[in-house]
């Protein structure tokens, strides 16, 4: 293997072990991250020693690494910190609704979940992981995203109704028997298509909810312009 070939091995494996232990709720030792990996734990140690150094994660005293302060500073460079500017507004959706409520992005033919904020008063909720990526022709989230798009060729009857309306629903195109509604934040070019997403195992939840979407949206339009 050429040295530009090792240099990208190595860098994806840290990259690979930094999702690992940002998605450990508990943390992880050297060997459970050489186990996930695939790697032994020589270079487990290794990789979670400069990611320490670049305070990307840290050593606790059970020897567990988890994340550290300089993953927020990452954080808070992506999109003009999106992210911390729109929590309180979905914060507030969320509760209000009594249902998950999210901030995607548009990047590439993908839709990103930016912020999954569930509301903190309900037993039972549907919930996915912040950085879950799917296919932007599909679900309420992807349609909007399409509808703050100028019109293509061949695209979905759906994305030219909800660029008309505003707002769309739809019923398990990500997940079966679940209901989403969708409505696109405004904001200045070159800024990705961003949209609140709203999910739910009950119909009338969507619908009920739907002016307080359009609104929080309207808020997030403004804030973020």
């Amino acid at each position: 293997m050429t040295g530009t070939g090792t240099g990208s091995q190595t860098l994806a494996r840290g990259l690979t072990a930094l999702h690992m232990v940002a998605d450990s709720p508990t943390g992880l030792t050297v060997q459970q991250l050489a186990d996930q990996v695939g790697v032994h734990r020589t270079i487990a140690y290794r990789l979670l020693s400069t990611l320490a150094q670049f305070r990307l994660v840290a050593k606790g005293e059970d020897g567990r690494y988890r994340p550290a302060a300089g993953l927020a500073v990452l954080g808070a460079s992506f999109d003009r910190n999106v992210r911390q500017l729109s929590l309180p507004t979905l914060r507030a959706l969320a509760d209000d609704l009594g249902t998950t409520v999210s901030l995607l992005v548009a990047e590439g033919d993908q839709q990103v979940a930016v912020a999954v904020i569930v509301p903190s008063h309900v037993a039972y909720q549907l919930s996915f992981h912040e950085g879950s990526r799917y296919p932007l022709d599909r679900g309420a989230a992807g349609i909007a995203l399409l509808a703050s798009l100028p019109p293509r060729p061949g695209e979905r009857e759906l994305v030219a109704r909800a660029r008309e309306r505003g707002w769309v629903t739809t019923y398990g195109e990500i997940e079966p028997n679940t209901y989403g509604l969708a409505v696109a934040v405004h904001r200045r070019a070159p800024s990705p298509p961003t949209c609140i997403n709203l999910i739910s195992h009950r119909e009338d939840v969507v619908l009920r909810g739907r002016e307080a979407v359009i609104k929080a949206a309207a808020q997030l339009s403004e804030l973020l312009s």
